[in-house]
């Protein structure tokens, strides 16, 4: 396991750790530390199976050095930092585990939006530092139209909770054909242009690289909030502190961004009109369980002789008939 202790008990637990060790020896990263290429090599050596946690790539020159490497686990769902490639070249097979975060990063969405709206976050830091809070005129959720940009599990979640809440919902995904009652497909320029609150959930690729731009952020109605809960990539950050400072928008949030650990840049996150969370989308006990136990069970299924689910290369992972019994 490449985990960390931090890591370990913030995204692995107790649980699942006694799991594994039922089933075989487990040995569990000594140093402390993120472990880089030449740590995962020194470490990892003569293992059978990695469960690596998200902060860990699956570096080409480990898979390169790891004659005894039969599978890498991802204990995330985004393997984007796995070099499946040169795995698959070394027949070690990759697998990622599945979102059980959907309701966790929904209920922060809207924990964020509420934040946003009501300026709950700017009064509570005034009566921490002991001082006279401004009255501060909100805007209420009920009436108002959110955008949901990507309409995976977690837009359909948020989209139900908005209905629930009396607001207007628009989604808009070129990828998608959206039959939900009181959804409204749209194209992301009506999108931008009518909701009050832009909440961007697409998946980050090559393609939505800076996804919402200078020219994004000019379509989107004066005033309204912009919210990100899911990859830094998808925003030029310079033409959203650009929006900031125009007073196009009236607020974003974000709980990824561009640092380490796809964390919100410093120099967004410090600003007064900035709601932002260190990468904690996902972080709760049934969340990081769910992710946890999808690596349990998978290595349950490698003991067994089986293509454990989430393999994402099975057909050349030669290496498997190791681990048959």
């Amino acid at each position: 396991m490449t985990h960390s202790a931090d890591m370990l008990a913030n995204y692995y637990g107790p649980r699942a750790v006694a799991a594994l060790q039922e089933m075989a020896e487990v040995v569990i990263n000594p140093t402390g530390e993120v472990l880089d290429e030449a740590g995962l090599i020194r470490h990892a050596q003569g293992v059978d199976i990695v469960v690596s946690d998200r902060q860990t790539p699956g570096f080409a020159g480990y898979f390169d050095q790891a004659p005894d490497l039969v599978a890498f686990l991802r204990c995330a769902v985004d393997i984007r930092n796995v070099d499946v490639e040169r795995a698959s070249r070394h027949g070690i097979l990759c697998t990622r585990a599945t979102p059980g975060f959907i309701d966790s990063v929904a209920e922060l969405g809207f924990g964020m939006m509420i934040d946003l709206a009501r300026n709950m976050s700017k009064s509570a830091e005034a009566y921490w530092n002991r001082r006279e809070v401004s009255v501060l005129m909100g805007r209420q959720l009920k009436g108002s139209t959110l955008g949901i940009l990507g309409y995976g599990a977690i837009g359909r979640r948020m989209a139900e909770i908005g209905l629930a809440l009396g607001m207007d919902v628009l989604a808009s995904d070129p990828h998608k054909t959206i039959s939900d009652p009181g959804v409204a497909q749209v194209a992301m320029a009506e999108l931008l242009e009518r909701s009050d609150f832009v909440v961007c959930l697409v998946v980050a690729t090559e393609a939505t690289e800076n996804l919402m731009n200078a020219s994004a952020f000019a379509a989107m109605k004066p005033g309204a909030f912009f919210v990100n809960l899911s990859r830094g990539n998808l925003v030029d950050e310079q033409a959203l502190e650009a929006a900031l400072d125009s007073k196009q928008l009236a607020g974003a949030a974000m709980d990824v961004g561009r640092a380490p650990d796809q964390k919100p840049s410093l120099f967004l996150a410090e600003r007064p009109d900035v709601i932002a969370a260190p990468h904690v989308g996902g972080l709760t006990p049934a969340a990081i369980e769910h992710q946890a136990f999808d690596t349990v069970e998978q290595v349950r299924a490698l003991i067994a002789g089986e293509v454990p689910p989430g393999a994402v290369n099975a057909a050349e992972a030669s290496r498997l008939s190791r681990l048959k019994v």
